[in-house]
């Protein structure tokens, strides 16, 4: 078996400014990666195509997308201390947005597949720029599914950071169930236990340092929990490798064969239906390099 790998090579463009953790060598890393020779029968390469407005509205507000339209021809500009659009940053973000639909369609054709999405997404709310992360891309690509006729979507998020934006834009909706592990106190603040939103959201903090099998327990445990009687047409993973050991941002324990377990458990679980990974985060080259090789190796 096969999986679909979706890139767009506008993704490299853009650059939050030097010395930046999410710099455009992380796409670079990945997709070298993945063009190791050990996994070119695994993969199929397909280019992915920039979002369209409808799809980014789906989720995210005109006046938004427009603002962050005008500040990138303007020569870009920091929304927030960590984030910053640069001339060339909204074309990368039109590209990652399209590249998540691509990873849906993809995936709901072909059983799995895997978006090589930056920047990422998973902190971005509605109308708010945070955390290197400027429309949620994982979202995007939830309400593409749910239109494409995916009623239930089941996110599972292992990125170190609490998907703060992704549980904020589905929290309402109990079409779908969002699963994140998590570094608890850590950034961006979120992500407790006790945040349920309609029943639908299943956070699972924990501190850094822990063996490594306990995060794996956790979270598989946590998606139990959210898959009780409750059924999803899709899996959509925001894949986030700052989770690994020796990652500058976190201080999770796992290795890069937890990321090939995590997968193979998710596919086991969906029994045949779709399951699409979504880059996040991960700031250490060699280890995001070898999370991604693992999960896509799983994904096929």
């Amino acid at each position: 078996m096969t999986t679909t790998v979706v890139w767009h090579p506008a993704c490299r463009k853009h650059y939050g400014g030097a010395g930046h953790p999410e710099r455009p060598r992380r796409i670079e890393a990945v997709l070298d990666a993945l063009h190791h020779p050990n996994l070119e029968t695994l993969i199929t390469w397909v280019e992915g195509a920039p979002a369209e407005r409808a799809a980014l509205e789906r989720v995210h507000p005109r006046p938004y997308l427009d603002s962050l339209e005008t500040i990138a021809a303007a020569g870009g500009g920091a929304l927030d201390p960590d984030t910053f659009l640069g001339p060339s940053s909204w074309e990368s973000v039109l590209a990652s947005a399209g590249v998540a639909v691509g990873a849906v369609e993809r995936g709901m054709a072909e059983g799995t597949a895997f978006g090589a999405t930056r920047p990422p997404g998973h902190h971005a709310l509605a109308d708010q720029a945070m955390g290197f992360c400027f429309v949620n891309n994982v979202v995007i690509a939830a309400r593409h599914a749910q239109a494409l006729g995916c009623a239930r979507v089941l996110i599972v998020d292992w990125d170190v950071h609490h998907g703060n934006g992704t549980q904020a834009l589905v929290e309402a909706d109990s079409g779908v169930r969002f699963v994140s592990l998590h570094q608890y106190p850590w950034y961006p603040g979120t992500g407790a236990a006790d945040e349920r939103g309609v029943g639908n959201v299943f956070n699972v903090p924990r501190p850094g340092g822990l063996p490594r099998a306990t995060y794996v327990r956790d979270l598989l445990a946590a998606v139990d929990s959210a898959l009780a009687g409750w059924s999803p047409d899709l899996l959509l993973i925001s894949a986030g490798f700052d989770s690994l050991a020796g990652d500058p941002l976190g201080e999770f324990t796992l290795e890069p064969e937890d990321i090939a377990q995590w997968t193979a458990a998710l596919r086991e679980r969906m029994a045949g239906r779709p399951v699409v990974g979504v880059l996040e985060g991960g700031y250490r080259l060699d280890l995001l390099a070898a999370g991604v090789s693992a999960h896509v190796r799983a994904l096929a």
